[in-house]
């Protein structure tokens, strides 16, 4: 779709392979020596395996799938991401040869090099083109048949992304006017006029509701005048902005949303991290921490110190939920025990508010995810009344449960965490933070878990994790 797509990709990916081999010499010469790399030609084995593992970790991270139109710093984040990959297997082939000269200089003027160079290449990338898409170099006539929703939103697409070399001719509908500041130059019927009058090269068919035999109308009217076609399904409103498209057989299928964690290879490594994390933070800080808080909990309130719930987990199934009670003791009172926790309640003691506000009432759960219940991060489980409440604001939240809920989560370090008071407010909360564990589900990562988790700790430090 994107003038030049393949051809603007391939640019930058041959570009950025120079780079790296640039900066690779670079790095070897600082480090020692022109001629001692020659004497030492096995590190250009390494320098070979540097260039796959950046093919690889750039076409999976998508680095170049989105063109420009990500920022400056997004499109920085995912280059550290790329350079990671790079650096751990440097180490690991210096370490593996037992290289004595190109060490630590080595990797860090490598690193620093390619980082630099990479990134002025981005700039300097989005620079020319921005000049070039002004002075009206490679630039399209668009035609978008269609101003409802999609039509629109396609639209601001374009207006936000000039470097993708459209400009927009107008609009073709047959009940609407004016569309957010654009005309609408005429009705569908005029397409072949509207065509010839404003040199229109590209056609975007964004009808909401398609009819086969207008279809084909268009289709046969842009044939007949060298126009290039591209159709945006209205079915793409029911699926999330994280669908894929793949091929069974010779059958084009769209899935409704990604979710990264389907692969067996991701939920592998999240599991074993998960392990390896519960079981460091229970030796190192539970192990004394416990009987302080138990000590603590029973000194302020009548009741036992750990308080077990059942609450949803993956493919909803239930389990017990362990956590330090904060509440003063509930026994077997429904009313009481599932009444939502709001700010300032009264059942809450006055350890317990602490508890809360730094999160410790919640360290329990690290044996939810020994036992395998619940992972680090993830969507936090809820109890079983709150999920059939919640579920009535939100119908999507089974969605939740097709990952394991979490100690900590997205939703919660943006501070959405528990109920509030106000009825209007609280439904909105909540189909925000619902909107937040989706998010997470389709854009999960290993490094996400990761920035989620030290995030969690500096809001736990600060006392500032928004917690009820």
């Amino acid at each position: 779709m994107i003038l030049n797509q393949k051809s603007i990709f391939y640019f930058r990916l041959i570009s950025d392979l120079f780079l790296l081999n640039l900066s690779f010499m670079a790095a070897c010469v600082l480090a020692q020596s022109w001629e001692i790399l020659l004497q030492r030609n096995y590190m250009f084995i390494l320098m070979m395996a540097l260039n796959l593992i950046w093919i690889f970790s750039s076409s999976t991270s998508n680095f170049y799938g989105d063109f420009n139109s990500r920022n400056f710093a997004y499109q920085f984040i995912i280059l550290l991401k790329i350079i990671i990959p790079q650096a751990v297997a440097s180490v690991i082939f210096i370490f593996l040869i037992k290289e004595d000269l190109f060490t630590r200089n080595f990797v860090v003027y490598f690193l620093f090099l390619i980082a630099a160079s990479i990134n002025a290449r981005i700039l300097a990338f989005k620079l020319i083109l921005k000049n070039l898409r002004k002075r009206g170099k490679h630039v399209r006539n668009i035609l978008i048949i269609g101003a409802g929703e999609v039509g629109r939103n396609f639209n601001e697409v374009l207006k936000k992304n000039p470097d993708f070399g459209y400009k927009l001719a107008g609009f073709l509908d047959d009940s609407v006017e004016a569309v957010d500041g654009e005309k609408v130059i005429g009705k569908i019927d005029e397409l072949e006029s509207q065509i010839i009058k404003a040199h229109v090269e590209e056609v975007i068919i964004s009808l909401p509701e398609f009819s086969e035999e207008k279809i084909e109308q268009i289709i046969r009217i842009c044939n007949r005048n060298a126009v290039r076609i591209h159709i945006i399904p209205d079915y793409f409103k029911y699926v999330s902005k994280k669908f894929q498209v793949s091929m069974i057989g010779n059958f084009p299928v769209i899935t409704a949303r990604a979710e990264p964690l389907e692969e067996i290879h991701w939920r592998f490594i999240k599991r074993v991290f998960d392990l390896l994390f519960s079981i460091i933070v229970l030796v190192t800080i539970f192990s004394w921490l416990f009987p302080i808080i138990v000590l603590l909990i029973k000194l302020n309130s009548a009741g036992p110190a750990i308080y077990v719930q059942e609450r949803i987990g993956v493919k909803n199934r239930k389990f017990k939920c362990y956590k330090f009670r904060t509440l003063v003791s509930a026994d077997d009172n429904e009313n009481i025990r599932f009444k939502p926790v709001t700010e300032n309640d009264p059942r809450i003691t006055s350890f317990g508010n602490l508890l809360r506000k730094s999160n410790l009432d919640e360290m329990p759960q690290f044996f939810n995810v020994l036992l395998g219940d619940m992972s680090v991060v993830g969507p936090r489980p809820h109890a079983i009344p709150y999920d059939e409440k919640y579920s009535k604001i939100f119908e999507k939240i089974r969605l939740r449960h097709i990952v394991k809920p979490g100690i900590t989560g997205w939703a919660q370090i943006h501070g959405l965490r528990g109920d509030v008071e106000d009825e209007t407010e609280n439904e909105k909360r909540t189909i925000k933070r619902m909107e937040y564990d989706l998010w997470y589900i389709e854009n999960w990562s290993f490094l996400l878990d990761i920035q989620i988790i030290l995030v969690t700790v500096w809001q736990m430090i600060r006392r500032d994790t928004k917690a009820i």
